[in-house]
């Protein structure tokens, strides 16, 4: 049984060279594309065009609205309190002694 010869750089040159040209050959009997594949393709590339120039108006007008809403409550909140009222330690005392009178009056 004979070992594995390894290819020589020519032989290599030639079989890069062969690929190539086969596959160049290959893209010279490729059929070309006919006029109406052609007026096809642009037409679907227009759509696609528009549908995108659709897409990115549609994207600004809701960056918009939300620019107005998102500036709206600003607005609002300058009118409005900004926080609620925090109950002071006398309030506090005092729900948390009406609930243990409330939890004693359950247990009678």
């Amino acid at each position: 049984m004979r070992g594995y010869k390894e290819p020589s750089f020519n032989e290599r040159v030639a079989a890069a060279n062969s690929a190539k040209a086969k596959a160049l050959e290959m893209l010279k009997n490729k059929p070309k594309p006919s006029e109406a594949e052609l007026a096809e393709r642009a037409e679907r590339r227009r759509a696609k065009e528009a549908a995108d120039a659709e897409k990115r108006a549609a994207a600004a007008e809701a960056r918009k609205a939300a620019k107005v809403l998102k500036e709206q409550p600003e607005s609002k909140a300058a009118e409005a309190p900004a926080r609620p009222k925090v109950p002071t330690a006398e309030e506090l005392k005092a729900a948390r002694d009406a609930r243990y009178a409330a939890r004693k009056a359950r247990r009678r």
